[in-house]
């Protein structure tokens, strides 16, 4: 039976991902710092083992002898300011632990065949006009740089002849969690519409299409190095919040502009005031089909039971 052990697993992603490995006969391996608080789920195939997310242990041998190894690891961006202290937190909860799972990979005697690890597409900084493929440069932000560095550090376990994928992620929506969440509440306000401009581009992708790239990635071994998951169709966030308006059935008309954003959040506005034309050109390259192409389609299925609460009228 084939065992993969995934760290950041308890996350919006990571537990999406655990159950659709343990629903194809795949036994899994959490990587948690409290294992108890995970135990809740029970499956014969689910195991946890314990670690701090920097230093090795007796968690290690869950490496050896696995087929694959997934990093979702690292603390939200966008959940406090950006100080002095707080870049560091997230620059550590990343790079530390890429770094103790690589050293673990090459300490194994029974080496992982693919070992995937997290990244963003924030590692191409603000870039306003053009298609961002996977050989895009990086960003000179703080974001970008972040990134560089986090993919660096996964990119060393080509030392041990592991292939590596870089998964460079736009933002994900989903119907329980993730940033569509947290954008429909000024909506249910009619209060909502687009931050800054609104002409920074949005790249998105659906939960289901996260999932599944990722399972893609594990099981096609031509697919190495930065991966773009993100949907094919380019939208702008003006474009995102006006197909948001007309699927809740509300205006989208109010705009927060990008002095106020920064004005509140400082540099950390930059996550939502920058953006990217993002193109998915390795995984169109190797015959993905995306279940969720087009915005309107992702959002009226991430939005099904969520939509009787909204009467129409705009």
């Amino acid at each position: 039976m084939l065992k993969m052990v995934l760290a950041g697993a308890t996350g919006f992603i990571g537990q999406k991902l655990t159950s659709r490995l343990l629903d194809s006969q795949i036994s899994v391996v959490v990587l948690t710092r409290n294992p108890a608080s995970g135990r809740t789920t029970k499956h014969a195939r689910l195991s946890y083992g314990q670690w701090d997310g920097k230093n090795q242990g007796d968690w290690t041998k869950h490496i050896d002898g696995a087929e694959a190894v997934v990093n979702l690891s690292g603390q939200s961006v966008a959940s406090r300011w950006w100080s002095k202290t707080r870049k560091q937190e997230l620059y550590s909860s990343r790079i530390d632990s890429t770094n103790a799972l690589v050293e673990a990979i090459g300490a194994s005697t029974v080496k992982p065949s693919v070992f995937l690890n997290a990244s963003a597409v924030g590692y191409y900084g603000h870039v306003e006009q053009g298609a961002v493929t996977e050989d895009h440069p990086p960003g000179n932000d703080f974001l970008g740089r972040l990134c560089a560095d986090w993919e660096s550090a996964a990119l060393s376990a080509r030392a041990f002849g592991v292939r590596v994928v870089l998964l460079r992620t736009g933002i994900v929506l989903g119907s329980e969690g993730g940033a569509l969440q947290r954008m429909i509440f000024p909506f249910e306000l009619f209060a909502g519409g687009p931050l800054g401009s609104g002409d920074q581009w949005f790249p998105w992708i659906h939960e289901e299409d996260e999932v599944r790239a990722i399972l893609y990635a594990i099981g096609r071994s031509s697919l190495s190095g930065p991966v773009n998951l993100s949907a094919p169709e380019s939208t702008t966030m003006r474009e995102f919040s006006n197909a948001l308006g007309r699927a809740l059935h509300r205006p989208s008309a109010l705009r927060i502009p990008a002095f106020l954003l920064r004005a509140l959040l400082g540099e950390m506005a930059d996550v939502v005031l920058s953006g990217q034309r993002i193109v998915p050109q390795k995984l169109m390259k190797e015959g993905f089909e995306f279940s969720f192409p087009t915005l309107p389609g992702a959002l009226a299925d991430l939005l099904r039971g969520k939509l009787s609460s909204f009467p129409r009228g705009f």
